[in-house]
């Protein structure tokens, strides 16, 4: 097994195997799921290619054993805190502050459609 080695092949600096370049604890990759970016550098996955991934949604990311992950692939969380339930799709509860909200309301002003799961080698993309 790999353990915490990153890449993959010697000398290829755009492919990683992506659980080791992983830091958020609401991201979960199996073992042996590569990522190549040709663009980037492929350990900043995280913030290139997870978006609007905010901790108070309490949403994660699960990938699964075996899978490849192409570069540009992007994963977009909870409609980017845009409500469409509502007359304006302004993102009022993100300035809890200016408003005199609690922090705790914010995630139930939006549409949280749950977690991204893609199963082992790529089967079953989903949204929990």
């Amino acid at each position: 097994m790999h353990s915490n080695k990153i890449y993959p092949r010697t000398g290829d600096m755009q492919t990683v195997y992506l659980k080791s370049v992983i830091t958020r604890p609401t991201i979960e990759v199996g073992d042996l799921t590569i990522y190549k970016d040709f663009v980037n550098d492929p350990r900043d996955f995280e913030k290139n290619n997870v978006l609007y991934h905010y901790p108070i949604n309490h949403d994660r990311l699960i990938i699964g054993k075996f899978c490849s992950i192409a570069c540009g692939a992007k994963f977009i969380f909870n409609c980017a805190n845009h409500t469409l339930k509502s007359l304006s799709t302004y993102t009022f509860p993100l300035f809890f502050e200016e408003w005199d909200l609690p922090k705790s309301e914010v995630a139930t002003a939006w549409d949280n459609k749950g977690d991204i799961v893609i199963g082992n080698g790529g089967i079953g993309l989903s949204k929990e």
